[in-house]
């Protein structure tokens, strides 16, 4: 791994114990020779939004299906909302909504059966209560109307809704949801972003995996990168995606004087689009802002520029040269 990955991967200091809702420790699993989880020490914090992202076949659902006990690690440990699994499964497991490869719904029942049978089993819920929690389920996920339909005629989309429908029907500490827009179409997934949006305001800690950079960015507080089955870096998106991006985005009526006022001084700028681009990789952004302004540049605006996340999820996964 190149130095700047490594720096990008331990911008943000990994929370305390005690601030996190899972956590695993050396997580490993092989299937014979081939390892599809390597290592993995994930941090998830309360109360955030955590994306794991890699591209199919880095090891995301596999770490989820370890991380919530339905797949055993070869090696490593797992902690889930401050107890072990899997120990305290079943202490802990009630607390946990998951959305994990894809929905199984009984196919002959209808969509609302099926979550009328998820409902008895839910130890949260009582029998006069079981009606009412299926039906403000559907209703939060846009299945209330299609509710009396068989499940084997629902389209992948509306199975992931009930699948969905499923996680939220009690109030959940932890919601796991893997490739949860698989299969919708972009209303679609407008209103999952509004169902995370509205648990994370709840204080609700989520964790979604995708391969769907914009997703991830649109969504998630925290990001985990996943390739071959290793993690190569989690923090905070914000604060990953800044201390990537060490540039300065400068507007100024004379670019061709900034640029040669900057590089004069020996500081790397260029023509970006009607702006100029300034390295601030020995420098400061209020020390270029005063050498143009000394050298008589006018200067609009100033801002340190901010990459996108698939600039940092290219440079995270690329092979090292």
């Amino acid at each position: 791994m190149t130095n700047a990955v490594e720096a990008v991967g331990t911008a943000t200091p990994v929370p305390t114990a005690g601030d996190l809702a899972a956590r695993t420790t050396g997580l490993r699993k092989t299937y014979g020779q081939t390892v599809a989880v390597a290592g993995v020490d994930l941090a998830v914090p309360r109360g955030g939004v955590v994306g794991v992202l890699g591209p199919n076949g880095s090891g995301k659902t596999t770490t989820i299906r370890m991380l919530l006990g339905l797949t055993t690690p070869t090696s490593g440990t797992v902690e889930l909302l401050g107890h072990q699994l899997p120990e305290h499964s079943g202490r802990v497991l009630p607390r946990v909504g998951a959305l994990v490869e894809g929905p199984g719904f009984h196919p002959f029942l209808s969509g609302r059966e099926n979550l009328l049978r998820c409902a008895a089993m839910e130890p949260a819920v009582r029998g006069p209560e079981i009606r009412d929690v299926v039906e403000q389920a559907m209703e939060r996920v846009g299945l209330r109307a299609a509710g009396g339909r068989k499940y084997r005629g629902y389209s992948l989309g509306m199975k992931q809704r009930l699948g969905l429908a499923a996680a939220l029907l009690v109030p959940r500490e932890l919601v796991v949801l893997d490739e949860p827009t698989n299969g919708l179409d972009p209303a679609g997934t407008r209103e999952i972003r509004q169902i995370i949006a509205e648990l994370h305001a709840a204080g609700t800690t989520v964790l979604v995996s995708s391969h769907l950079l914009a997703e991830i960015e649109a969504t998630c507080t925290h990001v985990a990168v996943l390739h071959r089955g290793s993690l190569v870096a989690q923090g905070e998106l914000a604060t990953m995606l800044e201390s990537s991006a060490p540039h300065l985005q400068v507007s100024t009526s004379d670019r061709s004087s900034a640029i040669a006022t900057l590089r004069d001084k020996g500081i790397p700028a260029q023509e970006d689009g009607s702006a100029i681009r300034v390295d601030l990789s020995d420098v400061n952004s209020s020390e270029v802002v005063a050498m143009l302004v000394h050298a008589g540049v006018p200067v609009q605006e100033a801002r340190r520029a901010r990459t996108g996340l698939e600039d940092l999820f290219t440079r995270l996964t690329e092979e090292d040269m």
